[in-house]
């Protein structure tokens, strides 16, 4: 089997997963529109690249919150039930979910209409000093509600973190509390979904064994820059607001709609 892709391409792929994973951009929509600029048709060895990094980037959360998982229990109740509903949609509608990914509109248009909606949240919410900033604090059906929200960004272009970050602002949740959250309801949630995807595409791990170097690349570029970027967002989130992703998923937007129109 030949593949379409190279070291440079792998590369960049695995950055670019772990920088936009876990902020509220969406990583879907730029790996599948990254890919569309770099030619890098869809084969069984490109959709195994694509499991692998991401499984890089849920390893960049358990390395910073392993402690969490393991002292913390009554949140890890919290993050199991908010998983509910993403697992169970995404079971059922896997295949839906998956030809929505061949279409770039869809994610451009879901980038855009998110980056307006980032922008007018920020304009009138307001954070009060009776805001939840403890992760135990956080009760279950308001962690059940933040996992109905995340179900919503299996829409490609969505994004898992803004959808869930703002989920939880809504239930006045503090908005560096729910970020935390939003990390670690992410590494229960992508390796449901990529444990799926393997056993969907398991065949492909056979052709791939030739091309390991790639995935490495793609694996530790995806950590690295996972390890990062949730260390960086911590710390912007504190005194900043989403406004500015909102802008940037509207020009990022533009700018793809222009390359395909």
């Amino acid at each position: 089997m030949i593949f379409n892709m190279n070291l440079i391409q792998a590369l960049i792929l695995g950055i670019v997963e772990g920088i936009t994973e876990f902020l509220p951009i969406s990583s879907t929509a730029h790996l599948i529109l990254l890919g569309r600029v770099l030619g890098i048709t869809s084969t069984d060895f490109v959709k195994t690249f694509g499991v692998v990094i991401q499984l890089g980037a849920i390893l960049a959360v358990v390395v910073i919150y392993w402690r969490t998982f393991l002292r913390r229990w009554a949140v890890n109740g919290r993050i199991i039930l908010a998983f509910i509903p993403t697992g169970v949609l995404g079971f059922l509608l896997y295949s839906r979910i998956k030809n929505l990914l061949g279409d770039p509109l869809v994610a451009i248009g879901a980038l855009f209409l998110g980056g307006i909606i980032l922008i007018l949240f920020e304009h009138w919410h307001k954070e009060s000093a009776d805001d939840i900033t403890d992760l135990s604090a956080i009760t279950y059906p308001q962690a059940f509600l933040i996992g109905l929200a995340q179900a919503v960004s299996m829409i490609p272009g969505v994004s898992r973190s803004a959808a869930t970050i703002l989920g939880g602002m809504l239930q006045r949740i503090k908005r560096e509390t729910i970020v935390e959250f939003s990390f670690l309801l992410a590494v229960p949630t992508m390796l449901a979904a990529t444990g799926y995807d393997l056993l969907k595409n398991f065949h492909s791990l056979a052709g791939s064994s030739g091309n390991g170097i790639l995935l490495l690349v793609g694996f530790l570029a995806a950590f690295l820059s996972a390890l990062v970027a949730v260390s960086w967002l911590i710390r912007y989130i504190k005194n900043h607001k989403l406004t500015a992703f909102g802008i940037y998923r509207i020009v990022i937007a533009l700018v793809f709609l222009l390359l395909y129109i």
